[in-house]
């Protein structure tokens, strides 16, 4: 499961905050280490002091959990919190959106674009206005009957077992596709659920989230307080790297969650 050590990625506004909130309530739920991390420029001192200002300002919203609190060198943020990732053996990256967004949904900046495009381990990102619930609700996983989406069904049956909560699997069928063959897709989902954890099976369910684009899709399900959404990375990803595809990244943005990226080959 992931979130045995997360990195936050933290800057001084809105969105650092909402970061770090969702961050220690993943550490919460699984006992974690939990590393803060404010990324600096190269070779400029007066940043770094800046970076390490702002960190020592972060006791209160810590509230006595423990942390190690990082500075990084980057070229850029999404640069640095991959590289300082790799080094400490992070398996989740969390940043939060940019301010200035629509409430409730997922901003992508720069930080989260080079993330969800290169990073090595699991990636989540908060909406911007995020404030975690006292515990998760259910997991849901966005499938697609490919290789990564069962590795993401795996992992998140697995999650769902460890955290007591409900599993649900959704298909997107947008415009014109044929819903048949992909409710079929989800009963062989929704098998290999069931087989991968000890969940019963009124614990596992499926939606088939119809709609003219991803959007509208996404509004035809349900979505719960203490959501989390899981999507894996495109099949077009390298091997242990988050890349996300295009129906993913519009997913992402109008999912009214945070959202947990999986690398290729995760599982």
């Amino acid at each position: 499961m992931i979130g045995e050590h997360v990195l936050a990625g933290y800057v001084p506004d809105a969105g650092g905050r909402e970061a770090l909130d969702l961050a220690l309530g993943i550490v919460a739920l699984t006992g974690g280490r939990l590393s803060v991390a404010t990324v600096h420029p190269p070779d400029l001192p007066a940043a770094a002091g800046e970076a390490r200002a702002a960190l020592d300002q972060l006791a209160d919203q810590l509230d006595d959990q423990p942390a190690d609190l990082l500075v990084q060198e980057g070229r850029s943020v999404g640069r640095g919190l991959t590289v300082l990732a790799s080094r400490i053996g992070a398996d989740l990256i969390v940043v939060g959106s940019p301010e200035g967004g629509a409430r409730g949904r997922i901003g992508v900046g720069a930080a989260a674009d080079h993330l969800l495009h290169s990073a090595t381990e699991a990636v989540m990102l908060a909406p911007s206005g995020y404030a975690p619930p006292d515990e998760p609700s259910r997991i849901t996983v966005m499938y697609v009957r490919r290789p990564q989406c069962e590795e993401a069904v795996i992992r998140a049956a697995q999650a769902a077992e460890r955290l007591e909560v409900p599993l649900r699997l959704v298909t997107l069928a947008v415009g014109d596709v044929a819903g048949d063959p992909l409710r079929d897709d989800l009963a062989l989902a929704i098998r290999l659920a069931l087989d991968s954890a000890d969940l019963l099976p009124e614990e596992v369910s499926a939606e088939l989230a119809e709609g003219d684009d991803v959007a509208d899709a996404l509004d035809d399900v349900d979505w719960t307080e203490g959501e989390l959404l899981v999507c894996a990375s495109s099949e077009d990803a390298a091997a242990h790297r988050v890349f996300l595809g295009e129906i993913a990244l519009k997913v992402l943005r109008a999912a009214p969650c945070p959202v947990t990226v999986l690398p290729r080959g995760y599982y």
